[in-house]
Protein backbone atom coordinates (compact mmCIF):
# COMPACT_ATOMS: atom_id res chain seq x y z
CA UNK A 1 0.00 0.00 0.00
CA UNK A 2 1.82 3.45 -0.96
CA UNK A 3 -0.25 5.05 1.60
CA UNK A 4 1.02 2.74 4.07
CA UNK A 5 4.22 5.32 5.12
CA UNK A 6 2.98 8.33 3.69
CA UNK A 7 2.20 11.07 5.87
CA UNK A 8 -0.57 13.90 5.69
CA UNK A 9 -0.49 16.87 7.65
CA UNK A 10 -4.56 16.92 9.46
CA UNK A 11 -6.78 18.10 7.57
CA UNK A 12 -5.83 15.96 4.26
CA UNK A 13 -5.34 12.29 3.72
CA UNK A 14 -3.50 10.05 1.35
CA UNK A 15 -4.79 9.60 -1.97
CA UNK A 16 -2.93 6.82 -4.75
CA UNK A 17 -3.14 8.32 -8.32
CA UNK A 18 -3.69 6.05 -11.68
CA UNK A 19 0.21 5.55 -11.80
CA UNK A 20 -0.19 4.15 -8.01
CA UNK A 21 1.71 7.82 -6.45
CA UNK A 22 0.64 8.34 -3.85
CA UNK A 23 -0.29 12.31 -2.52
CA UNK A 24 -2.40 14.06 0.23
CA UNK A 25 -5.49 15.54 -0.99
CA UNK A 26 -8.37 17.40 1.29
CA UNK A 27 -10.17 15.20 3.62
CA UNK A 28 -14.16 15.36 2.55
CA UNK A 29 -15.90 16.67 5.69
CA UNK A 30 -18.79 14.55 4.67
CA UNK A 31 -16.82 11.15 4.59
CA UNK A 32 -15.38 11.91 8.28
CA UNK A 33 -16.53 8.78 10.39
CA UNK A 34 -18.87 9.80 12.53
CA UNK A 35 -18.45 10.85 16.45
CA UNK A 36 -20.15 10.56 19.55
CA UNK A 37 -21.41 14.38 21.49
CA UNK A 38 -18.87 14.63 23.92
CA UNK A 39 -16.01 14.58 20.68
CA UNK A 40 -18.04 17.31 19.20
CA UNK A 41 -15.38 20.75 18.93
CA UNK A 42 -15.83 24.17 18.40
CA UNK A 43 -13.61 26.40 15.27
CA UNK A 44 -12.97 29.85 15.94
CA UNK A 45 -15.69 30.22 13.44
CA UNK A 46 -18.43 29.65 16.12
CA UNK A 47 -19.50 26.54 14.41
CA UNK A 48 -20.26 23.31 15.99
CA UNK A 49 -18.15 20.11 14.39
CA UNK A 50 -18.70 16.68 14.26
CA UNK A 51 -14.81 16.03 15.88
CA UNK A 52 -11.63 17.33 14.68
CA UNK A 53 -11.76 15.49 11.64
CA UNK A 54 -14.46 17.56 9.94
CA UNK A 55 -12.99 20.60 11.36
CA UNK A 56 -9.65 19.92 10.05
CA UNK A 57 -11.18 18.74 6.44
CA UNK A 58 -12.86 21.85 6.35
CA UNK A 59 -9.87 24.32 7.04
CA UNK A 60 -7.83 22.38 4.36
CA UNK A 61 -10.97 23.08 1.76
CA UNK A 62 -10.79 26.60 2.63
CA UNK A 63 -6.78 26.37 2.24
CA UNK A 64 -5.63 29.86 0.77
CA UNK A 65 -8.73 31.87 1.88
CA UNK A 66 -8.92 34.54 4.43
CA UNK A 67 -11.70 32.28 5.92
CA UNK A 68 -9.05 29.06 6.03
CA UNK A 69 -6.29 30.88 7.51
CA UNK A 70 -8.47 32.11 10.59
CA UNK A 71 -9.91 28.84 11.33
CA UNK A 72 -8.45 26.95 14.31
CA UNK A 73 -9.67 24.69 16.75
CA UNK A 74 -11.21 27.10 19.66
CA UNK A 75 -12.14 24.58 22.50
CA UNK A 76 -12.85 21.07 23.28
CA UNK A 77 -17.39 20.44 22.93
CA UNK A 78 -20.00 21.94 21.45
CA UNK A 79 -19.71 26.04 20.69
CA UNK A 80 -21.50 27.87 23.81
CA UNK A 81 -21.30 31.28 25.15
CA UNK A 82 -17.94 31.99 26.69
CA UNK A 83 -18.80 34.75 29.31
CA UNK A 84 -15.86 38.00 29.34
CA UNK A 85 -13.12 37.75 31.46
CA UNK A 86 -13.57 40.82 34.19
CA UNK A 87 -10.33 41.94 35.88
CA UNK A 88 -11.39 40.99 39.12
CA UNK A 89 -11.90 37.13 38.14
CA UNK A 90 -8.38 37.52 35.71
CA UNK A 91 -6.94 37.98 39.32
CA UNK A 92 -8.69 34.94 41.16
CA UNK A 93 -7.53 32.56 37.38
CA UNK A 94 -3.46 31.90 38.34
CA UNK A 95 -5.09 30.95 42.21
CA UNK A 96 -7.33 28.41 40.83
CA UNK A 97 -4.44 27.06 37.98
CA UNK A 98 -1.88 26.37 40.49
CA UNK A 99 -4.37 24.48 42.91
CA UNK A 100 -5.47 22.45 39.67
CA UNK A 101 -2.11 21.86 38.46
CA UNK A 102 -0.87 20.71 42.04
CA UNK A 103 -3.80 17.78 42.51
CA UNK A 104 -3.08 16.66 38.91
CA UNK A 105 0.19 15.86 40.17
CA UNK A 106 -1.03 14.08 43.26
CA UNK A 107 -3.45 12.51 40.97
CA UNK A 108 -0.55 11.20 38.75
CA UNK A 109 1.71 10.38 42.35
CA UNK A 110 -1.65 8.40 43.51
CA UNK A 111 -2.17 6.20 40.40
CA UNK A 112 2.05 5.70 40.13
CA UNK A 113 1.60 4.03 43.45
CA UNK A 114 -0.99 0.69 41.59
CA UNK A 115 -0.10 1.68 38.17
CA UNK A 116 3.88 2.97 37.35
CA UNK A 117 4.01 5.04 34.16
CA UNK A 118 2.56 8.11 34.69
CA UNK A 119 5.70 10.15 36.32
CA UNK A 120 8.75 9.42 35.75
CA UNK A 121 11.27 8.87 38.69
CA UNK A 122 12.78 12.45 39.21
CA UNK A 123 8.34 13.80 39.05
CA UNK A 124 7.98 10.81 41.54
CA UNK A 125 10.70 12.07 44.02
CA UNK A 126 9.25 16.01 43.51
CA UNK A 127 5.48 15.23 43.99
CA UNK A 128 6.11 12.47 46.84
CA UNK A 129 7.22 15.70 48.85
CA UNK A 130 4.12 17.26 48.10
CA UNK A 131 1.96 14.62 48.94
CA UNK A 132 3.01 13.51 51.85
CA UNK A 133 3.21 16.96 53.59
CA UNK A 134 0.21 17.09 55.70
CA UNK A 135 -0.47 20.39 55.11
CA UNK A 136 -1.75 20.34 51.65
CA UNK A 137 -5.20 21.40 50.27
CA UNK A 138 -7.07 18.60 49.30
CA UNK A 139 -8.79 19.09 45.43
CA UNK A 140 -11.96 20.24 46.20
CA UNK A 141 -13.75 24.20 45.50
CA UNK A 142 -11.92 26.21 47.71
CA UNK A 143 -13.03 29.96 48.31
CA UNK A 144 -10.08 32.30 46.93
CA UNK A 145 -9.04 33.93 50.41
CA UNK A 146 -8.15 29.88 51.18
CA UNK A 147 -6.36 29.44 47.71
CA UNK A 148 -4.14 32.85 48.50
CA UNK A 149 -3.40 32.06 52.28
CA UNK A 150 -2.40 28.22 51.14
CA UNK A 151 -0.03 29.85 48.25
CA UNK A 152 1.75 32.19 51.28
CA UNK A 153 2.15 29.98 53.58
CA UNK A 154 3.07 26.49 51.18
CA UNK A 155 5.18 28.46 48.25
CA UNK A 156 7.11 25.74 47.60
CA UNK A 157 4.49 23.32 46.67
CA UNK A 158 3.39 25.20 43.97
CA UNK A 159 6.61 25.86 42.60
CA UNK A 160 7.33 22.24 41.36
CA UNK A 161 3.38 22.21 39.27
CA UNK A 162 3.97 25.33 37.55
CA UNK A 163 7.39 24.26 36.20
CA UNK A 164 6.00 20.90 35.71
CA UNK A 165 3.47 22.16 33.25
CA UNK A 166 5.64 24.65 31.14
CA UNK A 167 7.73 21.67 30.29
CA UNK A 168 4.85 19.24 29.30
CA UNK A 169 3.74 21.99 27.01
CA UNK A 170 6.61 22.60 25.58
CA UNK A 171 7.43 19.88 22.76
CA UNK A 172 7.67 20.81 19.32
CA UNK A 173 10.58 22.15 19.90
CA UNK A 174 11.71 22.28 23.48
CA UNK A 175 13.24 25.68 23.51
CA UNK A 176 12.05 27.19 26.80
CA UNK A 177 9.09 29.03 24.66
CA UNK A 178 5.35 28.42 24.06
CA UNK A 179 3.97 29.21 21.25
CA UNK A 180 -0.06 29.01 20.63
CA UNK A 181 0.31 26.12 19.00
CA UNK A 182 2.18 24.71 22.11
CA UNK A 183 -0.30 25.94 24.29
CA UNK A 184 -3.39 24.45 22.29
CA UNK A 185 -4.17 21.22 24.08
CA UNK A 186 -4.50 22.49 27.40
CA UNK A 187 -6.34 25.64 26.30
CA UNK A 188 -8.88 23.98 24.23
CA UNK A 189 -9.65 21.14 27.21
CA UNK A 190 -10.52 24.58 29.74
CA UNK A 191 -12.51 27.09 27.62
CA UNK A 192 -15.86 25.85 28.47
CA UNK A 193 -14.42 25.40 32.28
CA UNK A 194 -12.16 28.50 32.37
CA UNK A 195 -13.26 31.40 30.59
CA UNK A 196 -10.59 33.04 31.36
CA UNK A 197 -7.94 31.19 30.16
CA UNK A 198 -7.55 33.11 26.67
CA UNK A 199 -6.40 36.29 28.28
CA UNK A 200 -4.25 35.10 30.57
CA UNK A 201 -2.39 33.40 28.25
CA UNK A 202 -2.32 36.41 26.10
CA UNK A 203 -1.32 39.16 29.43
CA UNK A 204 1.35 36.10 30.45
CA UNK A 205 3.38 37.02 26.96
CA UNK A 206 4.37 40.31 28.34
CA UNK A 207 6.53 41.32 26.21
CA UNK A 208 3.77 40.74 22.75
CA UNK A 209 6.09 38.26 20.70
CA UNK A 210 3.86 35.21 20.59
CA UNK A 211 5.78 33.02 22.98
CA UNK A 212 5.83 32.54 26.30
CA UNK A 213 9.04 31.88 27.91
CA UNK A 214 9.56 30.07 31.27
CA UNK A 215 10.49 33.44 32.98
CA UNK A 216 7.07 34.93 32.24
CA UNK A 217 4.81 31.84 32.64
CA UNK A 218 6.51 32.07 36.53
CA UNK A 219 5.45 35.32 36.56
CA UNK A 220 2.18 34.95 35.71
CA UNK A 221 1.76 32.36 37.99
CA UNK A 222 3.41 34.04 40.87
CA UNK A 223 6.33 32.39 41.36
CA UNK A 224 9.73 34.18 41.73
CA UNK A 225 12.61 34.39 39.74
Amino acid sequence: DPCRNFHCKRGKVCHVDKQGKPSCICQDPAACPSTKDYERVCGTDNKTYDGTCQLFGTKCQLEGTKMGRQLHLDYMGSCKYIPHCTDYEADQFPLRMRDWLKNILMQYYERDLHTSGFLTEKQRSKVKKIYQNDKHLMAGDHAVELLLHDFEKNYHMYVYPVHWQFHQLDQHPVDRLLTRSELAPLRVSLVPMEHCITRFFQECDGDQDKHIALKEWCHCFGIKE
